[in-house]
């Protein structure tokens, strides 16, 4: 294709391609650490977002994860049935949902610690280059979500 007219559609004009396959590989990285734990990667990054907040509102949850209660809901109930979080409606107001971390998920915390870490060690990125790259991702990130 070497009309310039088509340049926009050439793969590597795409800046969406590399953050849609780098994210895809990440979470295959993290599948076998998860696997022992039965939990998915959805699952994983709700839990870490809860051992932070250790209660937390469930819009507020999927704030922080940019997901919708249709996508939430069905994590929150799994991690639920597997006794890392309670979920109760908020006395004063019945729509308000809260996700409460339980003991089991605490200690699930414990078990995990090492994750992060070992993950962190497959990304052949200096602390510098992860600093900015994750600076310029949320960048890109909160971009994305004021033209909504």
């Amino acid at each position: 294709m070497s009309d310039p007219k088509y340049a926009p559609l050439l793969l590597k004009n795409h800046l969406c391609f590399p953050l849609y396959a780098c994210s895809k590989e990440v979470i295959r990285l993290y599948r076998p650490y998860l696997e022992p734990f039965d939990l998915t990667y959805t699952q994983y990054l709700a839990m870490v977002v809860i051992w932070e907040e250790k209660k937390i509102n469930v819009k507020t949850l999927g704030q922080h994860l940019y997901l919708d209660s249709g996508t939430l809901t069905p994590v929150l109930k799994c991690l639920e049935s597997k006794g890392y979080i309670t979920r109760r409606r908020c006395r004063n107001d019945e729509r308000v949902l809260y996700a409460e971390l339980t003991e089991e998920g605490e200690r699930l915390r414990d078990r995990m610690l090492h994750v992060p870490i070992e993950l962190a060690q497959n990304v052949k990125l200096s602390q510098e280059e992860a600093h900015t790259l994750y600076r310029l991702l949320y960048k890109a990130l909160n971009g994305l979500h004021e033209t909504e």
